[in-house]
């Protein structure tokens, strides 16, 4: 929306330059912070994690959790960097009709991770994590058909990938940790670090998929699809993976005891 204003006034160099203010400012302000690290073993290490200095093998479950996240950044990424130019060469929009596609992919992505957060009770975060994927791949389809002139529906297409995509990060950022509670930020490092290998593959990869090999942007969405399905069939394992191990130790308390303190479990 704000490329729309500024594109809009004619000083489409104003918005990067207000950033570039912006990030000075935040720098200025920052700098005089202290910058406080914790020294030493934490202490819940373990004698052995501070003498091998905390390292532990990432286990095969983890590699489940970090393949969900590279296939993620790919379905994201389609939606964020592709948009505003699928819009203007495949639907002939305008520039404000294309960022304002892309501005409701990104407002959708925000605010389905409030609602289904907000609605974890009724709707379990299990079956969002299921859903998603899915709903993903209808709108990654409908966008693939799109005719010229479907500046409306172009709109929609995007907002509904926008909720298709929502939730899948934080959630697999939560199952990874419960399901490898040793090795918490870790997993939340290592699977941020995936989601961006994902983003870089879709974000440099489908320009010579265009501009040298000739193939159009609607046929890169639907394969694109293809990629949200498996990211649906792969949730079902994911969900599976991500049950917290202790769950499976024997305990002492009752199964209704149990079944609250799972259900307290936020996205």
């Amino acid at each position: 929306m704000l490329v729309a204003i500024f594109v809009g006034l004619g000083v489409w160099w104003g918005l990067p330059a207000v950033v570039a203010l912006l990030l000075v400012g935040l720098i200025a302000v920052s700098l005089p912070l202290p910058l406080r690290a914790g020294a030493g073993p934490s202490p819940q290490a373990s004698p052995r994690d501070a003498a091998g200095g905390g390292r532990q093998p990432l286990p095969a479950q983890f590699w489940l959790f970090a393949a969900f996240a590279l296939l993620y950044g790919i379905v994201e990424t389609m939606n964020g960097n592709w948009a505003t130019l699928f819009m203007t060469r495949d639907v002939g929009a305008s520039a404000t009709t294309a960022s304002i596609a892309l501005t409701a992919f990104w407002a959708m992505v925000t605010v389905g991770r409030v609602a289904f957060a907000a609605i974890e009770r009724q709707f379990p975060e299990t079956n969002t994590y299921r859903l998603l994927p899915f709903v993903a791949a209808v709108a990654l389809v409908v966008t693939a058909g799109l005719p010229s002139g479907a500046d409306a529906a172009g709109i929609a297409a995007f907002g509904l990938a926008g909720l298709g995509c929502s939730a899948l990060l934080p959630l697999t950022i939560s199952f990874g940790q419960r399901g490898l509670a040793a090795l918490g930020a870790t997993v939340a490092a290592g699977l941020i670090a995936f989601y961006q290998i994902g983003y870089g593959l879709s974000a440099f990869g489908v320009g010579p998929l265009v501009d040298s090999a000739g193939i159009g942007l609607p046929a890169i969405y639907r394969a694109t699809a293809i990629v949200a399905v498996v990211l649906g069939v792969l949730s079902f394992v994911v969900v599976r993976s991500g049950r917290p191990v202790a769950a499976a130790q024997p305990s002492h308390r009752s199964g209704h005891e149990a079944a609250d303190e799972e259900g307290t479990h936020g996205a």
